[in-house]
């Protein structure tokens, strides 16, 4: 037992060095230095940036100092040989390698952005009302998942299709597990078949919605805009409960000249809250697409132009003739289309993280 202890010991030590764990704790220890300072707080932006960078880090860096400080537990019990302790440890060490599998697996997850929220937008495609059907299904099988995974998320704006479903939603989320960095692999056009409720011949229907993630941008210090390169018009929003009800000059769109990507709001209370959530939802965007592109600055970025249609989709979901969801990236299939609807992804998303990965 203790020759096991020791090569968990080495292995969990050898990953910590890897990780440069022992630097980032003294980049954590200056950073809080920092904070004591007297003048700290004057400058409220900065201090706050410091603030998410220390808790980012932390986030990051607590798991593995735990890790280690398991592992060296339990080489210290190995080395006493107490045979009254034998099971105990056994079962301790099983825990802790299981533990240290799900932590190694997060190092998939070493994107700038993948500890970041996510902001996740679906829009309707092809497909007439099915499609804005199927997008308020996206929508639903997506806040599913976040209710299993423990993640807060809300609306930042929607727009109702005609007959049912959604047109738009636009959605942010948070949690403490690594949530774009296992969101982003769902960015793309997602394809339905399925027998149409919405056609009196009940006939089969194909249906398109496209799902877009960005890393969730909080702090205006991430990215920076010029304010130069903004365009921003205010218009008139009807609140929810039917045309010119609790209308309001309160609606903000937001454009980023150089890219040509606008951004609308209009279900806040006041045209403030509009303008901020628009500008977050735009540093979101940019800094997605300048992932994406690689691009070196914001002026070289073009806007996404995948159309939600035939022969763009990342996943199919059959419900008619057979039952099957397909992830066509990672290849991993399913006939348990009605979990994944009902939010249970989390082996689809492991399947394109391992994937991405390998």
């Amino acid at each position: 037992m203790e020759a096991d202890a020791i090569k968990f010991s080495e292995e969990v030590n050898k990953t910590c060095n890897d990780l440069g764990i022992m630097s980032l704790t003294k980049r954590i220890n200056e950073l809080k230095k920092a904070s004591e300072q007297e003048d700290f707080w004057q400058d409220s932006a900065s201090a706050q940036h410091t603030m998410q960078e220390i808790s980012k880090l932390e986030k990051r860096v607590e798991p593995w100092l735990e890790m280690q400080r398991t592992a060296n537990d339990l080489l210290e019990l190995s080395k006493l040989n107490d045979p009254k302790l034998e099971a105990e440890l056994r079962n301790n060490m099983t825990i802790a390698l299981s533990q240290f599998s799900q932590l190694k697996e997060h190092l998939s997850l070493s994107g700038p952005y993948d500890d970041h929220g996510a902001l996740l937008s679906i829009t309707s495609g092809a497909g007439g009302t099915d499609a804005q059907d199927w997008t308020q299904m996206l929508f639903r099988m997506y806040t599913r998942y976040f209710d299993k995974k423990d993640w807060k998320y809300r609306v930042d704006d929607d727009s109702p299709g005609e007959e049912a479903g959604l047109k738009s939603v636009v959605i942010e989320v948070d949690g403490n597990d690594f949530v774009y960095g296992k969101l982003k692999g769902e960015h793309g056009v997602h394809r339905l078949v399925r027998l149409s409720p919405f056609n009196a011949d009940h006939l089969r229907q194909t249906s398109f919605a496209k799902v877009e993630i960005a890393p969730k941008i909080d702090s205006p210090g991430e990215v920076n805009i010029d304010d130069k390169d903004l365009k921003i018009d205010v218009y008139r929003s009807g609140g929810h409960g039917g045309q010119s009800v609790n209308t309001t000059d309160s609606a903000v769109r937001v454009t980023h000249l150089p890219s040509g990507i606008s951004v609308a709001i209009q279900n806040e209370r006041s045209q403030l809250q509009n303008r901020e959530t628009a500008l977050k939802i735009l540093r979101s965007k940019l800094t997605q697409i300048q992932l994406e592109q690689h691009a070196q600055t914001f002026r070289d970025l073009k806007g996404p132009n995948q159309s939600a249609e035939w022969g763009s989709q990342i996943r199919n979901y059959v419900l008619h003739p057979y039952k099957q969801v397909k992830d066509l990236r990672s290849n991993y299939e399913s006939r348990n289309v009605d979990d994944v609807l009902d939010g249970d992804l989390d082996s689809l998303i492991d399947a394109f993280i391992k994937m991405s990965s390998s």
